[in-house]
Order: structure tokens, then sequence, then C-alpha cells
């Protein structure tokens, strides 16, 4: 694996997601082994890039892992791809603490080429005043051309076309305006249930982007791992799992997780019963079980089951919508539905207490250092439940994030990079 790439922007909602995704099945179209990555701790594009690559996306994010462990996935599970492509998060020099934790530490770590993905609607060459600074800001990162987005007609594209000669730049090509590319948002981050048509994007890409010379952007100073990586080289634990795993329910997952374990049994808490035999932890991520409550109350036996594992001092780890699943009941608009008691918390869904937290997370346990991040709308009902530790964000401020621990149950609202 030579040939990646890093599609970044100027601001959020530029269209990296969807030129991302487009790019993706369009050159696994064309017969290509493409290896998507996403930078950050999201749990939703990646879904997007599973679902045109036709293989797991890694998150790659230098809060949660060193650079080191960083490289390391990256050339892991690029080791077989003819091109990987690493989708940006937020702006290119956004991070918890200026640049730091961005995609431009990501590529720089990485010594990846990056791909801005401009917003070009309602501008012509004001676009040199930007686009020449974020070329010029950072010397450590190599700009490698320039893909338009919502471009009005080709001449405005002529016109952005003279913005990237007058500045020496790669211009890539455009994708025009077209209302069915619109992505919209739901309850948590992007609708990855309902995708715009994607033979259409592929369409437009294929006609107005120079795809082939994107497959062919290389990175410079590849070092002597490029033949390492392997699948008998990626260190695991040997534990076996039960995973809650579903569709919604229970879905956000770092793949990384999964492959480091010696063994991953999966269960769906809304239509299944859970055998513990044979295993050492009982994972419950998180989700939307909010979305799901009437399924989640009808398997009774399900519920009844993951309480007595935990009585009789079952291992279980639960993050956010595993930890609300854990707790007495969740709380809506349409009424209160029973959960598996484990934990003697309520959760409000309901509109009225809907309050974004979000940010990364980090805490000490036994000696262990915890890292992750939380992005929820859900809260507790009442006062926050006292915390055995003090959680932390990414500048060191504490936060009244709590952590549980219930025999040997650890839960919290915090997703954890490594359990």
């Amino acid at each position: 694996m030579k040939k990646a790439f890093l599609i970044a922007a100027p601001t959020s909602g530029s269209g990296k997601t969807t030129i991302a995704r487009g790019l993706m099945a369009l050159l696994t179209s064309k017969g290509m082994k493409v290896q998507p990555f996403k930078c950050g701790p999201d749990y939703i594009d990646t879904k997007f890039h599973e679902a045109v690559c036709g293989r797991p996306s890694i998150n790659l994010d230098t809060f949660m892992a060193s650079p080191e462990h960083v490289r390391e996935l990256f050339m892991h599970y690029g080791s077989g791809a003819d091109v990987c492509i690493v989708e940006g998060m937020m702006g290119l020099f956004d991070g918890y603490d200026r640049e730091k934790g961005s995609s431009y530490e990501i590529a720089r770590v990485l010594d990846v080429p990056v791909v801005l993905v401009v917003d070009a609607k309602s501008a012509a060459y004001s676009m040199a005043a930007l686009l020449s600074g974020f070329i010029h800001f950072r010397e450590d990162v190599r700009i490698a051309g320039v893909i338009f987005n919502k471009v009005g007609s080709e001449k405005h594209f002529s016109m952005l076309q003279q913005v990237c000669e007058d500045l020496g730049v790669e211009c890539f090509g455009y994708l025009p305006k077209n209302p069915s590319l619109e992505q919209g948002s739901r309850y948590l981050g992007l609708d990855f249930s309902q995708q715009p048509e994607s033979k259409v994007l592929m369409n437009l890409l294929e006609e107005h982007v120079r795809w082939q010379e994107l497959s062919k952007l290389f990175i410079p100073r590849l070092g002597t791992n490029d033949s390492q990586g392997g699948n008998n080289s990626f260190p695991r634990w040997e534990q076996s799992v039960l995973l809650a795993r579903n569709a919604e329910s229970f879905s956000f997952l770092y793949q990384e997780t999964l492959d480091r374990f010696e063994k991953v049994r999966c269960f769906d808490p809304e239509t299944e019963v859970p055998l513990f035999d044979g295993i050492d932890l009982l994972y419950l991520p998180g989700g939307y079980p909010e979305k799901h409550l009437e399924t989640l109350v009808g398997n009774e036996t399900c519920r009844k089951a993951i309480r007595d594992y935990a009585e009789q001092g079952g291992r279980i780890v639960a993050e956010c919508g595993g930890m609300m699943y854990l707790c007495e009941s969740i709380v809506t608009d349409e009424g209160e539905y029973p959960m598996c008691g484990v934990l003697p918390y309520k959760i409000s869904a309901c509109k009225v207490d809907r309050k974004l937290s979000l940010g990364y997370r980090q805490f000490m346990l036994d000696g262990k250092e915890y890292r992750g991040h939380e992005f929820h709308y859900t809260q507790f009902v009442g006062e926050v439940p006292k915390s055995i530790v003090q959680v932390y964000d990414a500048k060191g401020e504490p936060v009244p994030t709590p952590v549980f621990r219930y025999k040997n149950v650890l839960a919290s609202y915090t997703h954890l990079y490594q359990i």
C-alpha cells in the first residue's frame, strides 16, 4: 500500500462525507480494493464507508491513541489495499486544542497528501484568499489539490480553475449542485439508514472529477513497515467476548477493538437470549436503544439473563446506549420503559430534557488510563449520580460524566477506545 490520500475541508458541512463516500464507491466499482479510514471517534461516517467499500472503516485518532499506534493501524489495515482513503473531520485544522487531534495532525503523522473539498457556492475568485491560507498555513502537510463542491455551472467552474492556476495548486474537478445529494441530519449525526442515491453521485464524480489521478496519489516517504502489518502481526487480547450487536440499538463499535479479541460471539438483545458459557466479557456498546424501546422491553428473557449475569459477578463493559440498557428504565414522552435493572438509575430521552453532551474523555481507574469520547442527548433523571472516579476532558478540565462500577460491571456514557 503506497497510494493514499486524506479528504479534508475548510469547515464542516463542505461535503467531505458525500465526496469521500462517492470516491470510495467509484474506485471500488473500478475493481480497486479501497481501505477506508475516518479521522476522529466518529461511528456513523464509518458506516457509510463500509457500505460502499465492503470492508470495515478504521478510526484514526491522536487523542485516544499515540501517533505510533495510529501509524500501526494505518499500515495494518491498509496493507492489502490498492488505495487508502481517509476522511477527515470538521475543518482541516480543527482539533481539541488548536490543531491537536485534527485532520491536519493525522495527515502529518501518516505523511499522506491532502485533498481539500471546498464549498464553492456563491463564491468565485475570493476562493484564492481562502485556499492560499490553507495551503501556506502549515508547511509540514502537502495539499495535493482541490475538489470544488456545489458548483453552479461550467462557467463557475472555469472561474474556480483560474484560482487554482494562480495559486499553483492542482484542481481535481468538481461536484455540481444537486438536491438529491443533500444529506439530512438525524437524532445523532448523519442518517446512515438512508443514503442518497450512490449511482447518481458516482456518475457525477466520474464525469467531473479526475479520479484516476486521485487514485495515484502516494505517500512520498513511506517507511520500512510497508511490508509489515499483516493479520498475524496485530497484537491480540486473549479474551472471548459476547457482543450485543444490532443495526441501531447497539452499533457504535471500533473495528480495531473487535479484531483484537481472540473470539467474538454476537447476539441481538432485541430478538435473542445471550448464552454466557465460555466468555470472559459481555460488551454492551452504544447506539440508539431509545429508538427501539418496545422491542427491547418485549425481550424480557434477555434482560433478565443479563441482570442475572451481572448479579453473579459476570464481567460487563457498557458504554452510553449500553449503559442506558443496564439502567432501571428509560423515560420518553410516550412513557417509561423498564430495562435490565442492573444500575438503579433512570434515563430521560424526553424532548424537554434533550441536551447535547460531547467531547473527549479520560480517567484513571485501578492504575489504568482510559480514553474515549462522549456524544449523547439523553440525560439522567434527577441529579447526576456520583462517579467512582473524576473524569476529565481532553484539556484536563473536570467534567461531570459519571463512571459506575457494580460488582464486575463498568459502565459510563463514555465510549471507550480500548476496553
